[in-house]
């Protein structure tokens, strides 16, 4: 394994500006923004550097590790602070930084007028270098120092504006879900070294086929704990919808590149351990097929367009998880979806923020309409990246959507025709409620406000969403030709084989996946553009409607199942503490006191009480030793 010096330079660059706007202050303000976007694209040019180095060496010698020093060394327990950069590492560090840059540019005009500005930018910066130590530690603990990280850098993202109670509840509530994945995490990591004697992803990789199924399948199932809160999976999903109450930026920051993506590294990553540990592998499979059916649903009733985009990115993140819990058939296929992802779901948000900028920040869709008229680059670009989620041929998801739906259908036997069916109707609810909001937002019947004055947003915005597009359209092509991503992979995830015999041929699979997209599509089309669209009150919609728009009832039965039992837990401990521990310690103060109250009054002043005391004192002692020596 070769070792490099430059490494560290990825995460010390955004981690560096984030120190110099934190700590520099006001001083900073007039140019912190171009320092924190020039540091998060020489760390992109880091990113390109390593990746040129690694395609200049053989595929054995591509693994670069590089040690920075001992950071835990007690008894037996020795963990370095080590970085390591491989085939699926740099992926993960060309996303982050690659999108991450474009953000920063568009956020240069987005953020323009805020105030805070400079600490926006600080935060960006925090949220890149959280986001790269978390993909470049070579074990799991320092993998959990950046996880830790890119969850304060969220809280702190989200709740940016939090002048606003809803916003700093939206981030109270994304980091208290997140804080409960986490503890997946962390007994994942003490369950590994207390049966496996080390955390490093090299060394369980080794010990691994020797240990105890029952110790890898508790290992795997804590693993799927801490991805379904960072990846905002099934039953923890809940907070990302409200995780939009930070500015558009953030959004697609947090689901494109960086936070919503950490989980799906996580299980790709920990496949040595799901590969030896089939129930929990079959519980990724599951939770990723409920959540992106959970997720489609979602979108089909938001009005407001960065929500329903969010509910966008839950369903196709569930597409990733799927497809990773299909083993070594799968773990390329979701790596791929996720980086084509990165480019749609970035231009779509920062295309939703394009949007808002044009119309006084108005979220609702209802009072949009007839937008590409007057934002013909906005629409373009924002048609490109929905054309590819909903998986047109060429563009990117139809590439590696169809690939892990094609993947599920040959899982083998029931579970293969259950998956793969899963994948199809997500699929179909995915091209009808993205019809919506394409037509909602572009092509219907305007329906805005008279004070709205809809305009095309400066070219700082619409460039960097144009480079995402162009990605839209080329990134699945160029990742599927000559199965360049697949065999990019392979030394890192293993062989990509599949378990059973193809019971469909790619081509049926397309074809079948084109059909949903097209029902998808032609339901939407009916129902929104040959119909008049009405901005119905939330009070008169059905209770269907209402449901579906409530996140079908998730923050209810987290507050049934979880918020109030845990009140009740909270107030019998409370009362526990008061009347049992602190009136155990408070009755042996009282006893102190009384016993010193007591006492006290034998100390009247008066010299003859005194020497009465002396007196008794004196015969009773003498009447002891009599006794005693009888």
């Amino acid at each position: 394994m070769n070792t490099s010096t430059s490494l560290v330079y990825l995460i010390a660059l955004p981690l560096a500006g984030a120190a110099a706007l934190l700590l520099g202050g006001r001083r900073t303000d007039k140019w912190g923004h171009l320092l924190a976007t020039a540091l998060s694209a020489s760390s992109f040019a880091v990113g390109l550097y390593q990746l040129s180095a690694m395609l200049g060496r053989s595929t054995e010698q591509r693994a670069v590790t590089q040690k920075l020093f001992s950071w835990i060394a007690v008894g037996n327990f020795n963990i370095d602070a080590a970085l390591l950069l491989d085939q699926l590492s740099i992926c993960f560090v060309l996303l982050i930084t690659g999108v991450g840059t474009l953000i920063h540019i568009y956020s240069i005009s987005y953020m323009e007028h805020d105030e805070n500005r400079r600490r926006f930018f600080a935060y960006l910066n925090l949220f890149i270098a959280a986001m790269l130590l978390l993909v470049l530690g070579n074990s799991y603990l320092n993998l959990y120092v950046g996880w830790e990280g890119v969850g304060l850098a969220s809280y702190l993202l989200i709740g940016f504006w939090n002048q606003k109670p809803a916003y700093a509840t939206a981030s109270k509530k994304a980091f208290i879900m997140n804080r409960v994945g986490d503890m997946g995490l962390s007994f994942a990591i003490m369950i590994a070294f207390a049966t496996l004697g080390t955390t490093t992803f090299a060394g369980i990789a080794e010990v691994a086929p020797q240990a105890s199924k029952a110790a890898l399948t508790a290992i795997g199932i804590m693993l799927l704990v801490a991805a379904t809160g960072k990846s905002a999976q099934f039953p923890l999903q809940a907070w990302l919808g409200d995780a939009m109450a930070g500015p558009t930026p953030v959004s697609a920051l947090i689901h494109a590149a960086t936070m919503v993506t950490a989980g799906v590294y996580l299980i790709v990553r920990s496949h040595f351990i799901f590969d030896l540990a089939p129930t929990a592998q079959l519980l990724v499979v599951i939770v990723g097929a409920i959540t992106l059916l959970l997720g489609a649903l979602i979108g089909t009733a938001k009005d407001d367009i960065k929500k329903a985009l969010a509910a966008s990115t839950m369903s196709q993140i569930g597409y990733m998880v799927l497809g990773a819990g299909l083993g070594p058939a799968g773990y390329a296929f979701a790596i791929m979806h996720l980086l084509t992802h990165g480019f749609f779901k970035a231009s779509m948000f920062l295309g939703a923020g394009s949007v808002m900028h044009g119309m006084n920040d108005e979220v609702n869709m209802r009072k949009f309409g007839n937008l590409r008229k007057f934002m013909p680059i906005t629409f373009v670009t924002f048609a490109l990246g929905y054309l590819a989620i909903i998986g047109v041929p060429p563009f990117a998801g139809f590439y590696s959507k169809d690939a892990i739906i094609e993947t599920a259908f040959n899982a083998g036997g029931v579970k293969g025709v259950i998956l793969g069916s899963v994948a199809l109707l997500g699929a179909a609810i995915t091209a009808f409620y993205m019809s919506r909001v394409m037509i909602l937002t572009f092509t219907s019947k305007a329906r805005w406000d008279d004070d709205a004055h809809p305009h095309e947003s400066p070219a700082l915005m619409w460039i960097p969403i144009a480079i995402l597009a162009v990605g839209s359209v080329a990134s699945g092509f160029l990742f599927t030709r000559g199965h360049a991503l697949v065999n990019w992979l392979t030394p890192v995830v293993g062989e990509h084989t599949g378990e059973h015999e193809e019971l469909l041929a790619p081509i049926v699979v397309s074809g079948l996946a084109l059909l949903a997209v097209v029902i998808g599509v032609a339901i939407a089309v009916i129902k929104y553009q040959l119909a008049e669209v009405e901005n119905v009150a939330p009070e008169n919609v059905s209770g269907l409607t209402r449901f579906v728009r409530k996140d079908l009832g998730q923050d209810a039965l987290n507050e049934a199942l979880f918020m109030r039992p845990g009140i009740v837990l909270t107030e019998v401990a409370e009362q526990l503490d008061v009347k049992v521990i602190d009136g155990a310690v408070c009755g042996v103060a009282n006893m102190a006191i009384g016993s010193g109250s007591t006492l006290r009054r034998t100390q009247t002043g008066f010299a003859r009480s005194y020497a009465a005391f002396i007196l008794i004192g004196a015969v009773a002692l003498i009447a002891g030793i009599w006794v005693v020596t009888q």
